[in-house]
């Protein structure tokens, strides 16, 4: 009895060894050479990302306004990453991000960050027509921007999200959100109406939130810059974002250079 006994016991000691070790082995397993090597950066997305209002544009990006004041110049900058590819364009909506900007991914890609959806949803001309026509346009426009993001970004937004995991596999994905535009009571005596203003915060809230759920289904990271931009807003004392500007249209109700590198990069930084 007491040799049996002993066989088992011997016999259960070598085989709780042996899965311990194969168990070990494969729990600290190496990781693949792929993901060594997913390293490097891959900057995608829109005129927020590209760093419209933000000056210093590199001259050969063209009328895509590629800033080195833009927060994915600013972190590449900081954290050397192995490569840098920068094809985020201003104008940039989903379809534009699928067919243009995509190439530089691939298994060594290990972070992309991207803003992408605010020109789907008619950002420029809800702006357009809130400053240039009535209080009652401006609000219709912004409750039609905001059907199109319940009924149809969900679906462009995932086509993006898809491709991207797809081309990259081993990188992780910030997906960066939009700051809302105003400090309501604030320092502005002109323009807008408060009702107005407040309307179009609402209306950067509600485009954020559903591109959040986008980007956690899809296991990304959303990085909400609204709290960063909390106090900087225009008609607060120290405005990160241009009111309209007539000499520049095309910067208005953009980041300015202090709106990438204090709103946008700590937010990207803390998510990467």
């Amino acid at each position: 009895m007491r040799l049996s006994r002993l066989a088992a016991y011997v016999s259960s000691l070598l085989l709780a060894v042996a899965f311990a070790l194969t168990g070990a082995a494969a729990a600290h397993a190496a990781p693949s050479s792929d993901t060594l090597a997913a390293t490097g950066y891959v900057a995608l997305g829109d005129s927020y990302s590209s760093g419209v209002g933000a000056g210093s544009y590199d001259s050969g990006s063209g009328s895509c306004k590629r800033s080195t004041k833009a927060y994915p110049a600013l972190w590449a900058a900081a954290n050397s990453p192995s490569s840098f590819h920068f094809t985020a364009c201003s104008g940039a909506r989903t379809g534009d991000v699928l067919a243009s900007q995509l190439g530089p991914l691939g298994s060594g890609t290990g972070l992309v960050s991207l803003s992408v959806g605010g020109n789907d949803a008619g950002f420029a001309d809800v702006m357009t027509t809130c400053v240039l026509q009535s209080e009652s346009n401006c609000l219709a426009r912004i409750a039609q921007a905001r059907s199109y993001v319940d009924s149809t970004l969900p679906g462009n937004l995932d086509k993006v999200y898809s491709a991207i995991s797809a081309k990259a596999p081993n990188a992780r994905v910030v997906v960066l959100g939009y700051p809302r535009f105003y400090q309501l009571n604030g320092s502005c005596v002109a323009g807008l109406s408060e009702r107005e203003r407040a309307a179009i915060n609402g209306a950067a809230d509600y485009l954020n939130t559903a591109t959040a759920k986008r980007a956690a289904d899809h296991g990304f990271t959303f990085g909400d810059v609204t709290r960063t931009f909390g106090g900087h807003e225009i008609c607060s004392g120290s405005p990160w974002l241009h009111s309209l500007n007539i000499l520049n249209p095309g910067e208005s109700y953009h980041p300015k250079a202090a709106g990438q590198s204090g709103g946008y990069l700590p937010v990207l930084t803390s998510a990467a």
